[in-house]
């Protein structure tokens, strides 16, 4: 999950994910190289004893297995999703990655080496920094995130033409654009303007949006995954929004279909 800019939800729609993948019992990774660390703690891990800053320091092919811990999460909300945890170090690791004379842009590529988790899920910071770049040559497609606001159309694009030039750089070609998650949508009509102007910027990535609901802040302030809130106001519905961006993640990409699901009900805001 991507986006240089802040405060677009990039954690939440990584939590929402990791919820509906529990909820199905699929055995899931948070890898959290965000200096921030909300996913870490929206996943219930408040003092974790490693982290994936560790793996970062050198080249250490396979070292991702050495840092997963088990979430916090309940069991009764499905398969508890594991986490590479944040540290506050990963801001002071930026630059020492940037004074490797041979390049470190793809130190986690080589730590998540051997991984045999089937789903992971890595949460950038709001940056095009090096730790964002070390997940764009770590995983196999990207999710951009955003949020129906000024200026999103061009942060989209700009953050397109960056993967673009990863995939110049990759020997596979990757990463693959699974789409543009936009997130926070509200009944706005400044809000549906701005998501009619990125679906028509971006008609064949644009997905089905996640809309802006009060259900989905409290469980990440409360450390739960949103599947679990049961019968609070809008969380029903918030779930199968999270549901339709996973089948869309969990499907091939192909360059030729674009992302159609039913659209879902907004419910409660």
């Amino acid at each position: 999950m991507v986006n240089q800019k802040g405060g677009v939800g990039k954690t939440t729609v990584v939590l929402g994910l990791a919820s509906a993948a529990a909820h199905r019992g699929i055995e899931t990774l948070v890898v959290d190289i965000d200096p921030q660390g909300n996913a870490t703690t929206g996943l219930g891990v408040f003092e974790p004893t490693r982290s994936i800053d560790s793996v970062l320091i050198e080249e250490r092919p396979g070292g991702i297995n050495s840092v997963v811990e088990t979430t916090g999460w309940t069991d009764d909300s499905g398969r508890r999703p594991l986490v590479a945890a944040s540290s506050p170090a990963l801001a002071a690791r930026e630059p020492q990655l940037a004074s490797d004379p041979l390049g470190a842009q793809d130190r986690l590529s080589v730590a998540m080496q051997g991984c045999s988790v089937p789903l992971v899920l890595v949460d950038c910071p709001p940056s095009l920094g090096l730790l964002t770049i070390n997940a764009l040559f770590a995983v196999d497609a990207v999710l951009v995130v955003t949020e129906p606001g000024a200026w999103a159309v061009d942060g989209v694009g700009r953050m397109l033409q960056t993967i673009d030039r990863i995939r110049t750089r990759r020997p596979d070609g990757g990463p693959e654009v699974s789409g543009i998650a936009v997130n926070r949508l509200g009944r706005t009509r400044d809000g549906r303007y701005w998501h009619e102007q990125l679906d028509s910027a971006y008609p064949e990535k644009c997905l089905p949006p996640v809309h802006l609901r009060a259900a989905v802040s409290e469980a990440a302030a409360q450390s739960r995954p949103i599947h679990s809130l049961g019968s609070r106001a809008g969380a029903a519905e918030a779930a199968g929004e999270f549901d339709v961006l996973l089948d869309i993640l969990l499907r091939p990409v192909t360059a030729d279909a674009p992302p159609t699901t039913e659209s879902l009900p907004e419910g409660d805001i």
